[in-house]
């Protein structure tokens, strides 16, 4: 095929890509070593890369020949040779354990630089161009957090907004939202964007010993929104687990008789809008988008009734057949939530505070909290992207996986959020990966540009490819075939060539 030719830069993309080290293999897909590719666009040609990411979890597990760093599902125990009763004494030293600085999930750009990034609080930066790890950067230096999202948010400036969770600091546990700036003073060039960081607020967690889970968050101009779900981590399990010989995944528990709560943080006071929203119990990991329209914020969530994702991705049950036998118990439902912040106070109780066109409900209860029910836009998609430059603002595209019952995903959709139209790009035996949108430099509309996927075949003797898409018609532009052994990844982002040094920087 032909590829456009402004298309010019770096498609990045992450995920788990080796299980086994030695004889001893991880419990969960979401456990494998970090595998780095890149696709490299330049004058309607396509270069393919991949590296492990050479963190210390790599070269500590390479070196034994053995899993000896424990990942979330994947409990691991000294080597024998090492003096047990001290690695045992740091365990019981410390609350919180060490984490792995496997950043296995995502990509991140702060300032010139990019990183690979986990859940825990290590990211690592690497080149771009080489893949090559390079220095390992903690938060924790920074900013009091134990695990942190791999989904920031950038603003218009380039500058980060992230979040995470700080564990039992100070006799609190609480969520940071904080703020990286894409570039510090002239003068002071030696620091880095992290000696900058600052924290824009705290919200303390509904429970000390129990923090929610999340994935990602949401943002829109003038607020951050904060979803605390009823699937938490149990600090006293996870402090226990090393003895008890356990995985921290198991220290994990949905409560489906409880509630979800939202929290609104002004972006201007820095503080949280005092009123209770709330919905009933759910699991969630990505945010799709949100906006403000007439004093309502509306958020999109690809939402699920129980937390059974996680478990179906434990490498006992990735078996030959796992397309067919493992079915969710609960189908990934894109749902959004209207949320009037501004709304009478002297509303009677039970009644509806939704003023815009939307069969989503906020109803005001006897004790000032309000109970929102979401709209439902569609079902069976998941790994959603929009086009960014409208995030936070009113979109109408959202690109994504679909999945029926099973969780691999089986084709890539475009969903129209105002006409509720789905086009589908779909082969036979083929897993594709998170699209990502590219807009066209010289865009006019949302939708003009292109949508990129790693696709890998069912049979590993036919090699995967990178598919290019028109986002517009959804008809294929191209396709890049790879002859090389390319794993499912998790995420990724594109680098414009404008956006990046000069490889000799």
């Amino acid at each position: 095929g032909q590829l456009p030719t402004w298309l010019q830069g770096i498609l990045l993309r992450n995920g788990p890509g080796m299980h086994t080290i030695g004889s001893s293999n991880y419990n969960h897909w979401f456990d494998g070593l970090a595998l780095l590719h890149s696709f490299t666009f330049k004058n309607g040609e396509v270069y393919y890369r991949s590296k492990y990411l050479r963190s210390d979890t790599y070269n500590c597990n390479i070196e034994a020949n053995r899993i000896v760093v424990s990942e979330f599902g994947t409990m691991a125990y000294p080597d024998p040779c090492k003096n047990i009763f001290a690695k045992a004494f740091s365990y019981l030293s410390h609350t919180i354990p060490e984490f792995t600085d496997n950043c296995l999930i995502n990509i991140m750009k702060v300032g010139d630089d990019f990183y690979a990034t986990g859940e825990t609080n290590f990211i690592r930066k690497i080149n771009p161009y080489t893949l090559e790890t390079l220095e390992k950067v903690d938060y924790n230096k920074y900013v009091a957090v134990n695990v942190a999202t791999s989904h920031p948010h950038y603003d218009s400036a380039g500058n980060i907004l992230n979040m995470g969770t700080s564990i039992v600091d100070k006799g609190k546990t609480k969520y940071l939202l904080f703020k990286i700036p894409s570039s510090v003073p002239e003068q002071e060039n030696k620091k880095s964007c992290f000696k900058h960081l600052e924290v824009v607020c705290s919200v303390p967690s509904r429970s000390l010993l129990h923090p929610s889970y999340y994935h990602s968050f949401g943002i829109t101009e003038n607020y951050i929104i904060f979803i605390e779900q009823p699937f938490r981590l149990d600090i006293v399990k996870m402090a226990t687990a090393y003895m008890r010989g356990v995985s921290w995944a198991s220290c994990l528990a949905f409560d489906k008789d409880d509630k979800t709560w939202f929290h609104f943080i002004d972006r201007k006071t820095k503080k949280e809008v005092s009123t209770k929203f709330y919905t009933d119990a759910l699991v969630f990991f990505h945010h799709v988008n949100a906006y403000e329209e007439d004093g309502h914020i509306i958020f999109d969530i690809i939402a699920y009734t129980d937390n059974s994702l996680y478990d179906m991705f434990y490498l006992k049950n990735l078996c030959k057949d796992f397309d067919q036998t493992v079915k969710f118990t609960s189908i990934p439902t894109y749902k959004r939530f209207v949320v009037p912040l501004q709304y009478d106070k002297d509303a009677v109780v039970d009644s509806n505070l939704v003023t815009l066109p939307s069969t989503a409900t906020a109803v005001k209860e006897k004790d000032g909290s309000i109970y929102c029910q979401p709209e439902i836009l569609c079902e069976g998609i998941e790994l959603p992207r929009i086009n960014y430059n409208y995030n936070g603002k009113k979109n109408e595209f959202v690109f994504a996986t679909g999945v029926q019952w099973s969780p691999v995903p089986t084709k890539i959709a475009k969903f129209n959020t105002q006409t509720r139209e789905m086009l589908f790009w779909e082969e036979d035996d083929c897993w594709p990966s998170e699209p990502v949108f590219v807009p066209n430099p010289d865009a006019k509309e949302e939708d003009d540009g292109v949508v990129l996927t790693c696709v890998v075949k069912i049979d590993p003797k036919d090699p995967p490819f990178l598919l290019v898409l028109d986002a517009k018609t959804f008809t294929e532009l191209g396709r890049a075939t790879v002859n090389v052994e390319m794993h499912l990844d998790l995420h990724g982002m594109f680098v414009p060539q404008q956006d990046m040094k000069t490889e000799t920087e």
